[in-house]
């Protein structure tokens, strides 16, 4: 029998949330924490102090001995170095314990080491990290003991951002300064501060992890460069939100449990549709704490999974034929007296307010369509993204029939005089109720889609940090909102002023709504026809971070100088090509160290066989074609590997960041599958005793 489990006793034990800071502080210290989190500033001196040995106190009960300033640079995930709370011994050669304001508050990490796409020169090692307060303190328990992580930004010596958090946090403050003049405008004075709300759903893979182990490209990809479809894939649409196996429900039990002692509110975990796919969904939270939230979801996966002899793998195609993962960034944004913006309400057209967010939004999203499409490019997501799968890499909206009709009687009147309403969904069964249906269907296909009271971006990676996605839709929000403020704050008759500027705004960029099937070859010819952007892969996307309309809208609101965009531009065309050549290389060394010989080995048996078969005197026509065919094979393979080790060679001698990113994309991505095409034939007619790694179908089915 399972133990019972106290959710409400454990969640956020390990958190120093405001009502442990509440019952270990003064009343005047919780106070100026409290306003500084609040309303920005800086604790004093004093306060930091007794703030920071409340903390160390806390963690010490807890069995912390070091603490670290957890930051995430430029790599995508999150970084770590471990200080203990030791000092100098006493007179009496007593050991102490201590941790001050100034240890909490700045760390000094090496910025010369992690990805500054030359902000910082190799010799310029200085960087700060510096405490986030409006992201809780927490205790990681792992097997160096429980480490009492501070959430941190970091940046260079100069103050450059070289971190995800630092612009997300700039992003947020520049969208909540332009949404209040948006409430401003429509009675709303007691509101001090507007919040992006974020829920991240995850996805994932499971797989055995001594199998895995067995297998290279799984080990240094992360992802399966070789691999023959499984007998059975995902066609029986059997797996999604099927019976969760007992291993995996172990797994989700101890995951759930981690996480909430975390502070993390895992609420969803469902199987998804691919074969050992899986997904956790948590509930809403300001955008700041979501992405730090979602970092901790992702290395608590990994480190769980390991318990129970499994590997998660996070990679957005992790295997081919099957679906991939992503991640659905759900956005909303609030006021602090408690008003979603994105609320219709029973009548959305009679909703003013709320018709201008959408407006605006729509604006944005339009505009700045381009940007969009970037903050949710990675590697891994070329592979998934417009594959029938997920989202197209073409950027639209999706409304719902209901707010659609709305914005078309703006178009053509001005005036939105009627609303669709859902109606009763009536099943026919006498015992089941009747109930109110919601006013419209949902569109999974779409990137960008109004599901109620959000906006649910569905573009971004499985592996990705959601800091990047939420910074760009912060930023390109906020600047639709200070242009319509800019507008309706002169206006004389702000009545009219407002109706016509919705009118303007949803004309102008109602190309970008789109409500049909994404996945279709029509819609990429329609979005053609309106001008809507196509950006097929992640290099091709990289350049939009430092055109003259992306520096002027993140310089304007302060969140990206024009060095810090140039800088990230770089670090990802690196990231790309780096990438690459390791899948690059690790093909080569599979091929050449393991399938070749175990082919060979092989076809070494198949001419036994012939040879012997025939001395008996018996038929040996269907050895003698299977050792045709393998031979036929295994000569395209070594012919593509040898253009892969060339076009490998090829690329050492390009120096410039984007050059290189478009030769591994446009070459090297060509090799890599031209070699793989031939392997997965072998695998498919080689005796599987002999074939050297573990297939799909031992990965994918056995777990």
């Amino acid at each position: 029998m399972s133990e019972v489990m106290n959710v409400e006793a454990i969640f956020a034990e390990n958190v120093f949330t405001l009502g442990t800071m509440k019952q270990r502080l003064t009343k005047k210290v919780y106070s100026e924490v409290k306003r500084v989190m609040d309303f920005g500033g800086e604790l004093s001196p004093e306060a930091a102090d007794v703030v920071a040995k409340a903390m160390k106190d806390w963690a010490v009960e807890k069995g912390a001995t070091h603490y670290t300033h957890w930051f995430q640079p430029l790599t995508g995930i999150t970084a770590e170095k471990h200080d203990s709370f030791v000092t100098h011994p006493d007179s009496d050669g007593k050991m102490l314990m201590e941790f001050s304001g100034k240890e909490l508050i700045k760390g000094e990490p090496d910025a010369s080491s992690f990805p500054s796409g030359g902000l910082r020169a190799t010799f310029e090692a200085r960087g700060y990290t510096a405490w986030d307060i409006t992201s809780p303190a927490f205790i990681k328990e792992a097997a160096t003991g429980p480490i009492l992580c501070i959430p941190t930004a970091f940046c260079s010596y100069k103050g450059e951002a070289l971190d995800k958090k630092t612009p997300l946090l700039r992003s947020m403050e520049a969208l909540s300064t332009q949404a209040l003049r948006i409430v401003r405008l429509f009675g709303n004075t007691t509101a001090t501060k507007v919040t992006a709300s974020v829920g991240a759903e995850q996805e994932y893979f499971l797989v055995d992890s001594a199998k895995a182990l067995l297998r290279e490209d799984i080990v240094f990809a992360g992802r399966t460069l070789f691999g023959a479809a499984a007998p059975k894939g995902q066609e029986l649409e059997d797996h999604y939100f099927g019976v969760i196996r007992e291993r995996i429900g172990a797994y989700m039990k101890d995951l759930n449990k981690e996480l909430w002692k975390l502070g993390v509110t895992a609420k969803t975990q469902h199987n998804e549709v691919a074969p050992a796919q899986h997904e956790l969904a948590p509930v809403y939270e300001t955008a700041n704490i979501a992405v730090d939230h979602n970092q901790i979801v992702m290395e608590t996966m990994k480190r769980v999974a390991g318990y129970h002899g499994l590997r998660c793998m996070l990679h957005e195609k992790p295997f081919a034929g099957v679906n991939g993962s992503g991640k659905h960034d759900n956005w909303s944004i609030t006021t602090d007296n408690g008003v979603n913006l994105l609320e219709p309400g029973t009548s959305p057209n009679e909703n003013i307010q709320f018709l201008l967010v959408l407006a605006c939004i729509l604006k944005a999203v339009d505009t700045h369509a381009d940007l969009l499409r970037q903050s949710a490019s990675n590697v891994g997501n070329d592979h998934r993204l417009g594959a029938n799968e997920a989202p197209p890499a073409i950027i639209s909206v999706f409304l719902g029939e209901q707010l659609e009709d709305v914005v078309k009687q703006l178009v053509e009147t001005g005036i939105a005089a009627t609303c669709k309403e859902g109606g009763i969904l009536a099943t026919g069964v006498s015992t089941i109720p009747d109930f109110q249906k919601d006013a419209t269907d949902r569109n999974r296909t779409s990137p960008f889609a109004f599901t109620g009271n959000k906006f649910e971006f569905r573009m971004v990676g499985s592996s990705d940090s959601i800091a990047s996605p939420n910074t760009t839709l912060n930023a390109i929000v906020a600047e639709a909102f200070c242009e319509a403020a800019d507008i309706l704050e002169k206006a004389e008759d702000f009545d009219l002023a407002v109706h016509d500027l919705i009118k303007e705004y949803v004309t102008k960029h109602q190309r970008i709504i789109f409500n049909g099937n994404g996945y279709s070859e029509e819609w990429v010819q329609e979005a053609a026809r309106r001008g809507l952007p196509n950006i097929a892969s992640m290099v091709e996307a990289v350049d939009t971070l430092t055109t003259e309309k992306s520096i002027k809208l993140f310089e304007k609101f302060c969140i990206f100088t024009k060095a810090e965009l140039e800088s990230r531009e770089e670090v990802l065309f690196e990231t790309y090509s780096k990438t690459i050549n390791i899948e690059a290389l690790t093909m080569i060394d599979i091929a050449s160290k393991q399938i070749i010989p175990a082919v060979v080995k092989y076809t070494r048996e198949l001419a036994d066989t012939i040879i012997a078969v025939k001395a008996a005197g018996a038929d040996v026509s269907v050895q003698e074609e299977m050792l045709k065919e393998v031979s036929v094979l295994l000569k395209e393979t070594q012919a593509a590997l040898n253009n892969l080790r060339a076009v490998e060679a090829e690329a050492g001698a390009i120096t410039e960041p984007k050059a290189l990113a478009f030769f591994y994309k446009e070459k090297v991505t060509v090799a890599m599958q031209e070699l793989r095409t031939p392997v997965d034939a072998l695998e498919l007619i080689v005796d599987k005793k002999v074939w050297p790694m573990p297939t799909y179908a031992d990965l994918i089915f056995e777990v």
